[in-house]
């Protein structure tokens, strides 16, 4: 696309993907370190693990909920998103660093009492820092192309986000530095809630108009626009079955201190798995003008599967095989990954041309509730698992403390450990891809959709158009 075709300013663009990195920081801070936090609370896992699923009973109720109050609301001043990013950006920093503060001098329940409710806090403002976040990406433009160029670029900020978290937190609570998890958590908050402002004061929506918004919005209406809406059902199946069984990052220190000598080892596995998706980021765009994003979603997810078994089965005893197993699987993954929230923009086009109204909300509401209570599902399931394997419970604020209390864990609970990482993401994959063999939109028709959802073409035109009926 050339730039003067862009509906957006470059302010604005770099605002928006600016947002994504501290919010990739916050979501990784609480999906890929909570589970290890919690594991060096002195908590027993089998306790912990049935925590993280009941706290998430929460999360089945409030993304839908959220969903459904996002699509009703009619702010005064014209906007859709940006009032409900005003107020999350300022409330997270707050309910993160509340998260990673329990007291150690509580008892096993007090602990755990204070996880649920400071989890169920974070989760509720989580929700407003994501739904009305990616439901902007249909006010701020309606050009598909700018959007996938937007979300292909988003993707390396994002990517950045998640680099820094991969980087900075294990370096601060490594066995090095030796910094509290409390105050690494309180850094990288602080620094998050910096590179999420400019979003609020730059962007804008000028793609919506609230005279067109539906006066009422029933839960029936609801219902049975997700009815209708298949394909949205049919991707976010295969996405919950991906990231569901995705356990690896939840153990990813305990592997690198257990396995590979040392909890650095960390930051060269998340940086092996991020800078290759930086790349493929860049090139998005240009890959997308020539293939179709779902068919290079589906093939880059069978080429995973087939890495992943190769890694497994490699083991961990060959630290320099594993490496470069591992950095080759990652240009697939990244390209999986900078996809992975490509498809909710076509599901709401083809959802509001099925249905006859748009319900955004509940659309991006399905993505945010995917990604929670996935992340919720791997971080528990892992510690289960762990538990299932003889896994020693230990007591330490950072790895130089575990380092000094020379916990060793049996043979039985370090290929427990390997089975985790490496093996467990691997049958997630697999699932996925019987339920991404029903998913058959295409980024020609999603446009064709778009066109006629906002008035530019006829239904009749549409039908005329499409490559099939739908």
């Amino acid at each position: 696309m050339k730039t003067n075709a862009y509906m957006t300013t470059l302010r604005e663009r770099l605002s928006y993907w600016s947002y994504f990195i501290g919010q990739n920081v916050y979501y990784n801070i609480t999906a890929a370190f909570i589970s290890t936090y919690l594991a060096m609370q002195g908590i027993n896992l089998a306790k912990v693990a049935v925590v993280l699923l009941i706290v998430k009973i929460w999360d089945a109720v409030n993304d839908p909920i959220f969903g459904y109050i996002f699509d009703r609301v009619k702010f005064r001043n014209g906007q859709k998103s940006l009032p409900w990013l005003r107020i999350s950006t300022a409330l997270i920093p707050v309910v993160t660093i509340l998260l990673f503060s329990i007291p150690s001098g509580l008892s096993e329940t007090g602990k755990l009492i204070w996880f649920g409710v400071a989890y169920v806090l974070w989760d509720s403002v989580y929700t407003l820092t994501d739904v009305p976040a990616y439901a902007m990406l249909n006010t701020m433009t309606d050009n598909l192309q700018e959007r996938n160029t937007l979300l292909s670029v988003n993707r390396i900020f994002s990517g950045g986000g998640v680099l820094i978290y991969g980087i900075v937190l294990p370096l601060l609570i490594s066995e090095r530095v030796g910094m509290s998890a409390s105050w690494a958590v309180a850094v990288l908050s602080i620094f998050s809630a910096l590179t999420m402002v400019p979003l609020s004061v730059n962007c804008k929506e000028r793609n919506y108009k609230i005279e067109e918004e539906p006066d009422s919005f029933s839960p029936r209406q609801m219902l049975s626009y997700l009815g209708k809406n298949k394909y949205l059902l049919i991707y976010y199946g295969g996405y919950c079955a991906t990231d569901a069984l995705k356990t690896s990052a939840a153990v990813t220190l305990f592997v690198s201190f257990y396995l590979f000598g040392d909890a650095l080892f960390a930051i060269v596995l998340n940086i092996l798995n991020m800078v290759p998706g930086v790349f493929a980021a860049m090139l998005m765009p240009a890959i997308l003008k020539r293939f179709d994003k779902f068919k290079t979603l589906f093939w880059c997810n069978i080429v995973n599967i087939l890495l992943g078994f190769a890694i497994y089965f490699a083991g961990y005893g060959n630290q320099m095989l594993f490496l470069v197993l591992t950095c080759i699987r990652t240009v697939p993954m990244s390209v999986v990954g900078i996809l992975a929230y490509m498809f909710t923009p076509d599901c709401a086009e083809y959802g509001e041309y099925k249905s006859g109204f748009s319900a955004k909300g509940i659309t991006f509401a399905i993505q945010t509730f995917s990604v929670k209570i996935t992340g919720a599902v791997s971080s528990s399931l892992a510690l289960a698992l762990l538990g299932l394997f003889s896994w020693i419970s230990v007591e330490a604020e950072s790895f130089e403390e575990l380092a000094a209390l020379n916990i060793q864990q049996s043979a039985a609970a370090l290929n427990g450990l390997w089975t985790v990482y490496a093996l467990v993401p691997v049958i997630g994959m697999v699932i996925s891809t019987f339920f991404y063999l029903g998913y058959k939109l295409n980024d020609k028709d999603v446009q064709i959709m778009a066109k006629c959802n906002s008035g530019e073409i006829t239904r009749e035109e549409a039908e005329k158009q499409l490559s099939r009926k739908y």
